[in-house]
């Protein structure tokens, strides 16, 4: 409970914790964010890391009237790399040791399973990659399941590029733009819940549904296919 409390904390006030960090290790800083989004991404067992608030808030700190020493140009390119890396990783283990967690036995990890996933992300894969960037777990998860799905290296590399690239863009440029208009600069900690609500929610709604309307994952794809 104490773990989730301090954790609660910097993701509520978070703009706070990076403000200190940046205090404390300068330019540092830049490795420090750049762990943190390579774990999240990489790193199939964090799921829970604030990737989405703390790019916002850097964006925000970077931009805001204390200077920092830092450019927003520079922790772009850091970050970026820190997703597409994180993403390779990740789909690099799911490869190697997704598949062999699968067993005929197994009655948590069956082998239908992979079997459903790979045929999942032949099919939808490259969206799949691209959107999951935006939700909290399923953008550590997703890039898993494709390694074990043996998604092509290939596709799954420029999948990969789009959505690091699109995410790091969107949440660090909008922080750097939006986080000093004064009803957002003056309401900060109101807006990184609503980011992390408004992105958590998918996620919850998704849990929710498949415990109210279990549906196999070629159920689902062969309702897609019909739209």
């Amino acid at each position: 409970m104490d773990l989730l409390h301090q954790l609660l904390d910097f993701i509520l006030h978070i703009d706070v914790h990076l403000a200190q960090i940046v205090n404390d290790y300068q330019t540092w800083t830049y490795l420090i964010l750049f762990l943190i989004i390579f774990a999240e991404t990489g790193l199939v067992v964090l799921p829970f890391l604030p990737g989405d608030s703390l790019l916002f808030a850097m964006g925000a700190l970077i931009a805001g009237e204390h200077e920092t020493g830092l450019s927003i140009w520079l922790m772009l390119v850091i970050l970026i790399v820190a997703a597409i890396l994180g993403n390779t990783v990740n789909f690099k283990l799911g490869s190697v040791l997704g598949a062999g967690v699968f067993k005929e036995k197994n009655k948590i990890l069956k082998l239908k399973y992979y079997e459903q996933s790979h045929e999942f992300f032949e099919k939808h894969g490259g969206k799949a990659i691209i959107f999951s960037r935006f939700l909290p777990i399923f953008r550590t998860i997703a890039p898993f399941v494709a390694g074990i799905a043996k998604m092509p290296f290939g596709r799954f590399t420029y999948f990969n590029i789009i959505g690091g690239v699109a995410w790091i863009v969107a949440l660090l440029l909008g922080g750097f733009v939006l986080g000093q208009i004064p009803v957002i600069k003056n309401n900060f900690e109101l807006v990184i819940v609503f980011i992390a609500v408004v992105t958590f929610v998918p996620a919850i709604w998704a849990a929710v549904k498949s415990r109210m309307q279990p549906k196999k994952i070629e159920e689902i794809i062969e309702g897609d296919d019909k739209k």
